[in-house]
């Protein structure tokens, strides 16, 4: 199991929700509104370090869902490459950094972690889970020499695999009273 994510009673300025509307029109696989945002379900992982939080938000909007990694941090990320989504202020912790996951080596560190150990989302102290993912194990190959993690973002049915993955991370969530599961990322 990837452990027990701590989860504070707090109030976030902005939301979650409200910092992703000003953040996915922005993103060329978004293709709603995000004056219609609405939060589906998540999971979470959890940092080995206890210094990231890593949090997988599922949001629908204009009937299609998305699925959207965030990580936050008390200090920004010290990397080019890194995406920053924006920042709230967290009435326990203060000011956290709030980034694209797919940009936080945490985050990439720990889902493919979780698919190559078939292991699946975090616990929480409070609260209760939305979702469940699980990733697969992986399927070892001689020539391997280099995996890359691919995340599926548009949640609708329709993620084909090009090649053989290694491996899978698999969610399954309840949408408008009907059980879904859908692979969220796949390692090559």
């Amino acid at each position: 199991m990837s452990g027990t994510a701590t989860i504070h009673a707090a109030e976030l300025k902005p939301s979650k929700l409200e910092l992703l509307a000003a953040w996915l029109p922005g993103q060329r696989w978004f293709e709603g509104d995000a004056g219609d945002l609405e939060r589906v379900a998540s999971y979470r992982f959890v940092d080995p370090d206890g210094e990231v939080g890593i949090d997988t938000i599922l949001v629908r909007s204009g009937g299609v869902t998305y699925q959207v990694p965030l990580t936050y941090r008390a200090e920004p990320l010290d990397d080019e490459f890194a995406v920053l989504v924006g920042t709230m202020e967290h009435s326990v912790l203060g000011t956290r950094y709030c980034y694209d996951a797919t940009t936080d080596p945490v985050y990439v560190a720990e889902l493919i972690r979780v698919i190559h150990e078939a292991d699946n989302e975090a616990d929480l102290s409070i609260g209760t889970k939305s979702m469940t993912v699980l990733g697969s194990g992986i399927t070892t190959v001689s020539n391997a020499s280099m995996e890359a993690a691919r995340l599926v973002r548009v949640l609708d049915g329709g993620h084909v695999h090009t090649a053989q993955p290694l491996g899978v991370l698999t969610g399954t969530w309840t949408e408008d009273g009907v059980e879904r599961t859908e692979v969220l990322a796949t390692i090559r």
